[in-house]
């Protein structure tokens, strides 16, 4: 099993949680992605987040939320995506850019309505609506 290790960020706006479009893997997923070399978890969101939504944040911005274990959707069998997720702590917006297409808000029963859906969004949408932050 091959464990990959990324962050994601948590916008909720009225109940409904933020997720963006991937070209490549045609999914909605949590924005963010991978950790590279030398990188803090911090620091890697703050980069992925300027890359696929034009936001610029500072490691201050960001919350330590949670961590999810789940399949990384779009790879291959047997790799398991290791994900900690960070709140964002001001008002932010957001624009599609690089491979995301389209970013939206989804509460849990409107994702469950996606012909594709990540194992990692289905599990942080399930936190957060267990802790009544989405419905």
């Amino acid at each position: 099993m091959v464990a990959l290790k990324t962050v994601g960020l948590l916008v909720v706006r009225d109940r409904k949680l933020l997720l963006a479009f991937s070209r490549n893997k045609q999914c909605f997923y949590l924005p963010g992605g991978k950790v590279d070399e030398g990188e803090t978890e911090k620091g890697a969101l703050c980069r992925e987040i300027e890359e696929e939504l034009h936001v610029q944040l500072t490691e201050e911005d960001l919350e330590y939320y949670t961590h999810i274990t789940a399949p990384a959707f779009g790879e291959k069998r047997g790799v398991i995506m290791e994900q900690d997720c960070y709140l964002v702590h001001r008002d932010i917006e957001p624009k599609p850019a690089a491979e995301i297409g389209e970013i939206r808000f989804f509460s849990s029963d409107e994702y469950a309505e996606q012909s594709a859906q990540a194992p990692g969004a289905i599990a942080i949408l399930k936190i957060l609506q267990e802790a009544g932050l989405v419905d």
